[in-house]
């Protein structure tokens, strides 16, 4: 394993491969961490995710520091930057060791010439930080969001819009799904207490558990067993509304990373399952998570506006349909989709939810139901996507619907319709 490298320099990368190239973070990520030491895994992540979590502030610093903004050839150290002023503002790192490994961070990029430049300016943020951040906080940048996302949210729910807001730039909770085939909950909390990790049992979700400090997955006990999950707690309600019975033909459509490819088959383990996604790469997840759990599905790689490519004229009792979306819900845990998401994106992913709703339709038996689910929190992507739905499709009767919101301590940002066929 390589050890000369620079972690911030590593991190000024994946910030401008997000920002400049569109990637998202769970792309890039994993390749850059593959030559770096497992301690330094955590920190790169916790600032690249940081940094976009908080990036309206850093530019906004940037601006009031910098007369001039870096572009072209230069545009990565304006990173760098966003990098040092990071952990100043929000990691413990001491002040000293991060502001050297910032400077240092020129040299890996091949800009030693620029190494004064951003020593100067991370300085005179140090000298001026408090009344920066004041006026910070009476800037219209404050929220954290693009103005076009913020307007939406607004518009959605002008009563609990800052409360979302709010939602969104925090650190997530880690949830865990306890396999119940092989631990009950209570027994999987005392096992976990047992390690000295604790953990609240969620009255409302079956199989939920938050942690209450985030935690490696190896350190969770009998997680390369199969024992557990690390699943949200609004994720782990898709299987639990679907209902899921052993026997039954079950389609679980857009199915990477397989989460709830897994669950339903915990909850019904003799269920025939066919889990479809469009992208190939994320469906080796699903079969990975699969084989952790010695469960058994077939995989197939599919467009769900299109079953007749690859259903063989197939009959299903339940579908699952975790639909592409905004993922507006899961922003504390993507802080990227603020950057990479536009606003008539919308439009575009409201089109294709209704196409693959209406495709998959006639491939559902008679009194059989379909979950219809998103991880967003916009209206258009939800409840009124499914009354279009309805008011165009006679057979279609939807027995429950419920918005769920991101909370601090709660689950993500989540919505589902109970839609059965009459």
């Amino acid at each position: 394993m390589k050890t000369s490298y620079n972690l911030r320099s590593i991190a000024a990368k994946a910030i401008n491969q997000v920002l400049d190239q569109g990637l998202s973070l769970s792309t890039v990520i994993p390749e850059l961490q593959k030559n770096i030491s497992d301690k330094d895994k955590a920190l790169l992540q916790e600032i690249c995710f940081g940094v976009l979590r908080t990036l309206p502030q850093l530019e906004w610093i940037i601006q009031q520091l910098m007369d001039k903004p870096l572009k072209g050839k230069q545009r990565i150290l304006h990173y760098l930057i966003m990098v040092g002023l990071y952990q100043l503002l929000y990691t413990r790192i001491p002040a000293h060791a991060a502001l050297a490994e910032t400077v240092n961070g020129a040299v890996a990029l091949k800009k030693p010439q620029l190494k004064g430049l951003i020593n100067g300016v991370l300085r005179q943020f140090q000298r001026q930080q408090d009344i920066l951040n004041e006026r910070f906080q009476n800037s219209e940048n404050r929220f954290l969001h693009p103005s076009w996302l913020l307007a939406r949210i607004k518009q959605a729910y002008p009563e609990q819009w800052m409360s979302i807001v709010e939602g969104n730039n925090q650190k997530p909770p880690m949830w865990l799904r306890v396999n119940q085939r092989h631990h009950s909950r209570e027994e999987y909390l005392t096992l976990l207490e047992n390690e000295e990790i604790s953990a609240i049992a969620d009255d409302n979700h079956p199989f939920a558990i938050r942690l209450e400090n985030p935690c490696n997955v190896n350190l969770l006990p009998g997680f390369a067993d199969g024992w557990v999950t690390v699943q949200d707690r609004s994720a782990q309600r898709c299987a639990e509304l679907l209902a899921p019975e052993n026997k039954e033909q079950i389609l679980d459509l857009c199915a990477a990373p397989g989460g709830k490819t897994t669950h339903i088959l915990e909850i019904a383990p003799q269920a025939q399952v066919l889990a479809i996604d469009i992208d190939e790469q994320r469906l080796k997840r699903v079969q990975e998570n699969l084989t952790r759990l010695k469960l058994n599905a077939v995989v197939k790689s599919g467009d769900g506006r299109y079953p007749e490519q690859w259903c063989s004229g197939m009959q299903f009792d339940r579908v699952l349909l975790d639909a592409p979306c905004s993922a507006t819900g899961v922003i504390r845990r993507h802080p990227d989709i603020k950057w990479l998401r536009r606003n008539d994106d919308i439009e575009q992913l409201a089109q294709i939810q209704k196409e693959i709703l209406h495709a998959i339709w006639p491939y559902l038996k008679s009194g059989g139901t379909l979950v219809y689910a998103t991880c967003s929190i916009l209206p258009e992507e939800n409840k009124q996507q499914v009354e279009a739905f309805l008011a165009s499709t006679k057979d279609a009767q939807c027995d429950y619907q419920h918005q769920c919101l991101p909370e601090a301590e709660g689950g993500d940002g989540f919505f589902y319709a109970l839609i059965n066929k009459i």
